[in-house]
């Protein structure tokens, strides 16, 4: 796998091959780019919350994706627990975020809030993600008990 870099993130995009919508391109890093918050949230210690990122990806079956905590955010106590983002997945991404710090922490509307790095597949995946959360839109609790 290799990871793609804004250049290489911007290409794929051209061609179709993956989707950020709204894409802004002040969020684009050398090799990642910066999701936001859908949501307004404060999250009180030792609690965790659930929300949505503003912007909705899809990806190609060449590619995967994998999401990091702002740094800004790990110095104040936020962690995030986050599952890959599979080949063929369209929608926006519930994000399961956790403050372990003493203090309250805020995240306004549209703040970036967690990085996605794209990573290339040595081949395209042979099939799509066709799971319980394809398509998702805004906060999506677990379908866990829907299976």
């Amino acid at each position: 796998m290799t990871i793609l870099s804004d250049k290489q993130m911007l290409e794929h995009i051209k061609k179709g091959e993956m989707k950020i919508i709204p894409l802004e391109l002040s969020c684009l890093n050398p090799a990642g780019y910066d999701l936001r918050s859908a949501n307004k949230l404060a999250i009180k210690p030792k609690e965790y919350r659930l929300t949505a990122t503003l912007e909705r990806v899809e990806l190609g079956l060449g590619l995967m994706a994998s999401l990091h905590i702002r740094s800004s955010l790990a110095r104040e106590g936020i962690v995030g627990s986050f599952a890959a983002v599979d080949p063929g997945f369209r929608g926006q991404l519930t994000l399961n975020l956790h403050n372990a710090g003493i203090d309250s922490v805020t995240i306004r509307k549209g703040e970036p809030i967690v990085q996605i790095v794209f990573h290339k597949l040595g081949n395209a995946a042979a099939r799509a993600y066709t799971g319980a959360y394809q398509d998702s839109e805004g906060v999506v609790k677990s379908k866990r008990s829907l299976l």
